[in-house]
This record gives C-alpha cells, structure tokens and sequence, in this order.
C-alpha cells in the first residue's frame, strides 16, 4: 500500500512539475507575443507616417525611395523606440482589462488601495542606494565579459535637443513603465498562480534578462539580473507595481549619467 501511494505521488508530483514547465512557456512564448506585436506595430506607423511627412510613398519600391540622411534615419529610430514601448505599455493595460475587467488595477498592481507591504523609510534607502550598485555591478560584468563600456560614448550629432529630451523621457519614463507593466505587472500575477512568490520572482527576473540580450550575448542579461531580482522583490513586499517603475527609472537614469559622464568621454 506504501509502495503503491508513493508510486501515486511520485506521479503526481511529476505532472504538476510537467504542468508548470508548460505554463512557464506559456509565459516565453507571451513575451515574445507582446514585444513582437509591439515593435512590428511600431515600424509599420513610423514607416508610414515618416513617409507621408517626408513626401515619399510608403509602397513605392525600395529603388525608387530617396535617400533619408543620417538625422531623420536617427528621428524614425528613436520614434520607433519610443512607439514601440507606448504600444507595449497599451497591450498590456488592454491584455489585463480584457481578462479581469473589474479587477485589472488589482492584476498589475496598480491599485493604491492595496496596502504597501514595506516601510517608507526602507523603501527610500533602497531608491538611494541601488543605482550605485547597480552601476558597479554593470561596469564589472562588463570587464568580466570584455565589453567596453562607458568609453567613448556620446549621444548622437544627429539627434536635435528635442529628440534628445523625448530619448531620455523614454528611457527614464516610458521605457520603465511599460516593461513594469509587462514584468513585474502582467507576468508577474500570471506567474503567481501556479508559483510561489521566489520563484514567480526569479522566473520574470530571468525573463526580462532574456528580452535584453544583444550582440553582445550574456554580457548584457547578466548585468540585468540583480536589477530583475531586486524589481521583482519589491513587486512581492510592496504588493505595488510603482516602487518597481520609480526603481527601474532611476537606475536608468543613474546608469545614463554615468555612461555621458565627460571623464568617460
């Protein structure tokens, strides 16, 4: 009887594990989703857009389009960035209200009834401090990786102020907003269904290290990580997405200023 209960639970344990590797997918694959249909929504507009201001036909042959220059090319690319996470930010918010109509604040955590699990005060230290070690913690995973960073960089000549202004309203607003809203906001409570809150934690943590790998392969989600630790942390203490967004802001912010910093020029 012993050996057959254990045999019934050893079962039963492997089907919920099968069950929650499928719905972790099912999260991967929801990323993917919401980024895809983001960014392909954001180039058809300023495609189409950019095209009809500038004069030129949006179906003509690529033969036949005049060459656009360095700084409008660099206008559509940072229009398209910033297009991209204003669509993402959207679908999420559409995402949540179509699925829990009543109760979509609740879902993201955007409801400020719910109470703040966390001290003011422990809040504030962490809002101080973790940029700098966040900046620490970037600088040494990128002389582990052997990347270059903050060398160098400067913004780009083709960019007027206005564009400037709009990037860093990007960076340090939308950007963490809308990534919030999809991470720590619609995955996180999808996650939390099926998982407990450290594992729903490192699961969306690890997610959005995955969504910024680039040519430079681990270097960058490596760096990212303690960040999606400690967002997805907050997001479990305080039961509120707008820590999460204020931290995501101002380590970017932080990061910036530290990359343009002139000694690093």
């Amino acid at each position: 009887m012993r050996d057959h209960e254990a045999v019934a639970g050893s079962a039963h344990l492997a089907r919920v594990l099968a069950l929650a590797c499928l719905r972790i997918i099912a999260l991967v694959v929801a990323v993917a989703l919401y980024l895809a249909a983001a960014s392909l929504m954001a180039l058809v507009v300023v495609r189409v857009a950019g095209d009809l201001f500038d004069g030129i036909n949006p179906f003509a042959e690529p033969a036949l389009r005049p060459p656009l220059g360095m700084a409008r090319l660099a206008q559509r690319e940072l229009a398209v960035d910033i297009l991209r996470q204003g669509f993402l930010a959207a679908l999420v918010v559409l995402t949540a209200m179509w699925r829990e109509p009543s109760a979509w604040r609740r879902r993201l955590a955007l409801d400020r009834a719910e109470p703040n699990g966390m001290r003011a005060r422990h809040l504030l230290l962490i809002l101080l401090f973790w940029p700098v070690l966040h900046i620490v913690w970037v600088t040494g995973t990128a002389d582990a990786f052997g990347a270059s960073f903050a060398q160098g960089v400067q913004l780009s000549p083709a960019l007027s102020r206005t564009a400037i202004t709009a990037w860093l309203v990007y960076v340090v607003m939308l950007a963490p907003a809308a990534e919030e809203l999809l991470m720590r906001g619609e995955l996180f409570a999808s996650a939390r269904r099926f998982l407990p809150p450290a594992v729903a934690v490192v699961v969306t943590a690890v997610l959005f290290a995955l969504a910024h790998a680039s040519a430079w392969g681990l270097a960058r989600p490596v760096s990212l990580m303690p960040l999606a630790l400690m967002l997805g942390w907050l997001r479990w203490r305080t039961g509120r997405l707008w820590p999460c967004i204020a931290l995501h802001g101002w380590s970017n912010l932080a990061l910036i200023a530290y990359v343009l910093w002139p000694a690093h020029a």
